[in-house]
């Protein structure tokens, strides 16, 4: 790669680094302040900003200020409508959700996270809930281990490298070794069991969505409080989540 081309791509990857500041807790930043999160000059940071602003990916809200912008909202709609795995779960979720009568979710990894890309809810779930847009870490949380389970050899080995320390404070092991074989567990039962990993008392129990290669594409998971639902027998939201999993994977495969 030649200095021109590494250079642009490093321009590239701190004018998107500007999407990353916006937040639910901040939703609007000024000029000044993106300037300043970028530790960038004044012209380059106004021309990062004016070219998001034509692509539609900011919006100005007041002089000088900005949101996410509305492309991003064209670019949702044409997700929710042609993502192979939101279309492979049709009908799915809500079939989960009739079956054991607990909210369904459909995640993926992002990064070294797990991401929520759809759900069904339950009637009177509570609002608070994981959901579609929403990220959590990769080693907490059923719908997140099971994916890392079924990860690449390589990938793994990049993660635990990175993330060590994260990795045994979630009790996933000390050492490589304990690492793998924690991760060989969850493989070995093709689905996680995790009980108050977020929430005092709410189990939650999710299956990997799998390629032909038997690598994770991402999961399948429903959640419930003990202390609302004591009718919820775990066994039997295993099996179905398992089936509601490997209902996806066929349909993906198929494609």
């Amino acid at each position: 790669m030649t200095v021109t081309a590494t250079q642009g791509s490093a321009s590239l990857a701190k004018m998107l680094q500007i999407l990353e500041l916006f937040s639910e807790t901040e939703p609007v930043w000024s000029t000044a302040a993106i300037l300043e999160a970028l530790e960038t000059s004044r012209s380059t940071g106004y021309r990062y900003i004016k070219t998001l602003h034509e692509a539609g990916l900011l919006n100005a809200v007041r002089n000088g200020h900005y949101t996410l912008g509305p492309r991003i909202i064209e670019m949702d709609l044409q997700i929710r409508l042609t993502d192979p795995l939101l279309l492979a779960s049709q009908g799915v979720l809500e079939d989960l959700v009739d079956r054991i009568g607990h909210s369904a979710l459909l995640c993926t990894a992002f990064r070294d996270s797990v991401l929520c890309v759809g759900e069904c809810r339950a009637p009177l779930s509570p609002e608070n809930r994981f959901s579609r847009g929403q990220r959590r870490p990769l080693f907490q949380g059923a719908v997140s281990k099971v994916i890392l389970a079924y990860l690449p050899h390589h990938r793994l080995k990049a993660i635990y490298a990175r993330q060590r320390s994260e990795i045994e404070n979630a009790g996933l092991g000390g050492t490589w070794s304990d690492f793998r074989a924690a991760l060989g567990e969850m493989k070995k039962d093709g689905y996680a069991l995790t009980v108050g990993e977020f929430n005092p008392g709410v189990y939650s129990v999710a299956a990997p969505i799998l390629t032909d290669q038997k690598t994770a594409l991402g999961s399948v998971g429903v959640a419930w409080d003990e202390n609302e639902r004591r009718d919820v027998e775990v066994q039997q939201a295993v099996l179905a989540v398992k089936q509601a999993a490997t209902t996806i994977s066929e349909r993906l495969i198929e494609k």
